[in-house]
């Protein structure tokens, strides 16, 4: 039986994926969730197990860039044989940095101009305020990172690049 190229795949992952545990090259698995149906027979059942790797893990930076994290399935077990499969890439990215930075910038330098206003008036607020600017940016370094992830369990749709011959050779 040959599977056709665009055939999707629906599977659910069988364990998490994130950019903050895995690296590029590691593989993961998954099971087919809805059966692949070819004219009016029934190819692959629910249940088929696939393999795949991650071909990207990048991190994102302390204060700016996304975390990517990329994934593709390359092979299936079916009838306790081994097939060679190539699917699409599914690619997930992390927020962006911006308002979650602004949020550390601006409250470090609010609560510095309020503290400083209140010790020492207004040279005291501004003194204040670039205190608190620069805490609020080493806050926003320290714990910066973002993660990209595929739960465990995330319902994904892959697609076959290539058609796939299954059953007997």
């Amino acid at each position: 039986m040959t599977i056709p190229a665009g055939t999707p795949l629906n599977v659910r992952l069988d364990q998490p994926l994130d950019t903050e545990h895995e690296r590029a090259g590691e593989r993961f698995t998954a099971t087919l969730v809805q059966p692949v149906v070819v004219g009016a027979q029934v190819t692959l059942p629910a249940g088929t197990r696939f393999s795949g790797r991650l071909t990207q893990s990048r991190q994102s930076g302390r204060l700016r860039g996304r975390a990517e994290l990329s994934i593709r399935l390359d092979s299936l077990e079916w009838q306790g044989r081994q097939y060679a499969i190539e699917t699409h890439t599914i690619t997930r990215q992390s927020g962006g940095h911006r308002g979650r930075n602004w949020g550390f910038i601006g409250g470090g330098t609010g609560f510095g101009a309020m503290v400083g206003g209140i010790a020492g008036g207004g040279a005291g607020a501004l003194i204040g305020a670039g205190a608190g600017a620069a805490a609020g940016t080493a806050g926003a370094a320290a714990t910066g990172r973002q993660h990209a992830e595929f739960p465990a369990e995330t319902l994904l749709v892959f697609s076959l690049k290539r058609p796939v011959q299954v059953g007997s050779r």
